[in-house]
């Protein structure tokens, strides 16, 4: 089983947005940091998964894959596959494309503090994608 942590950061809401992925495979670990162009914070949150995935999908097809995020929002969305939020339903619809790919796909909300790693990540492709701006 592949852990799979996601996290997206936004500066403002729309603004700069930005995706960190933290993949877990045994005793390996792996590291991801995306810049996302101008979205809000829950569609960076939901595009942080959907590149997770697009990650799976390539290194690691067929997989039982367990999802964590610190966004209720993204993980309600994904559980119930319903949204009444227009601008997520083809992100939900995207997501609902790439979980095809895999044996098993899950999602479990945790806490903040769960998700260091992913939200660090995020934090530091902001940061760089800001610096590459000016």
């Amino acid at each position: 089983m592949i852990e799979v942590y996601t996290d997206g950061a936004a500066s403002g809401d729309p603004g700069p947005s930005s995706a960190g992925i933290y993949i877990k495979k045994g005793k390996e670990h792996f590291e991801f940091a995306y810049p996302l162009g101008t979205t809000s914070n829950h569609q960076a949150e939901f595009l942080a998964v959907i590149k997770a995935l697009e990650i799976c999908a390539e290194y690691f097809p067929g997989e039982i894959l367990s999802f964590r995020s610190d966004s209720k929002i993204v993980v309600e969305t994904i559980e119930k596959n319903f949204t009444k939020n227009e601008a997520f339903l083809p992100l939900l619809n995207e997501i609902n494309a790439y979980k095809e790919n895999f044996a098993y796909v899950f999602f479990k909300w945790i806490p903040e503090k769960q998700n260091g790693k992913a939200d660090k990540l995020a934090r530091q492709a902001l940061k760089n994608s800001k610096k590459d701006s000016m």
